[in-house]
């Protein structure tokens, strides 16, 4: 009954009283990312989501677009904006995924959508994380986030979908709320963002 009905109730019930609460730090978070990123303060970017049908995820936008001589864009470490960095420090730029959640192509927890290039590089085992909509955090999240392996990452994300319960995502949002605090696992060592997946 949770998995079917009461998960989605949860999901619209706590986005939209989200987005009302947060609405003041959504709005500056808009206008200070308007004038670092020239005029461009969210990310727009398809992700495929539950059964691997494809959505369009919106997200702050924490990197400008500098390229190099060649017109490459540059790593993303040295595209982070000191804005951007503290907003993905603080989560805060998961705000604009609450818009996700209420259309419906996400849930506030869940694995999170991943890139559809990816796809193809799955295995059986990886691809049953995409049997649930995706998540704004999850059970990889609370244990390591973007500091842990693709491997275990992706144990994880299976591991949820098979003991989903109103139970385990309650534990997981108490946990989001510490890790937020405490601040670890947002990036890889030595990097601005999780290392791109290149197949098993």
């Amino acid at each position: 009954m949770y998995k079917t009905f009461f998960k989605r109730f949860f999901d619209v019930l706590f986005s939209l009283t989200g987005l009302l609460l947060l609405s003041p730090v959504f709005l500056l978070v808009t206008v200070c990312l308007f004038f670092a990123n020239n005029g461009k303060p969210f990310f727009f970017q398809h992700r495929p989501g539950k059964n691997e049908v494809v959505f369009k995820i919106i997200k702050f936008k924490t990197m400008n677009d500098r390229k190099d001589k060649d017109g490459n864009l540059l790593p993303d470490e040295q595209r982070l904006t000191s804005v951007g960095h503290f907003v993905r420090k603080t989560s805060i730029d998961e705000i604009p995924q609450l818009i996700n959640v209420l259309s419906g192509t996400m849930s506030l927890i869940g694995p999170r959508p991943l890139l559809p290039e990816y796809l193809p590089l799955y295995d059986d085992f990886q691809r049953k994380r995409h049997a649930v909509r995706p998540g704004i955090t999850g059970w990889a999240q609370v244990n390591g986030r973007n500091a842990i392996s693709w491997g275990q990452k992706f144990e994880y994300d299976v591991w949820y979908v098979t003991n989903l319960s109103f139970i385990l995502d309650a534990k997981i949002i108490l946990m989001t709320v510490m890790k937020v605090f405490v601040r670890e696992g947002i990036s890889a060592d030595g990097v601005a963002t999780m290392e791109r997946f290149k197949g098993n």
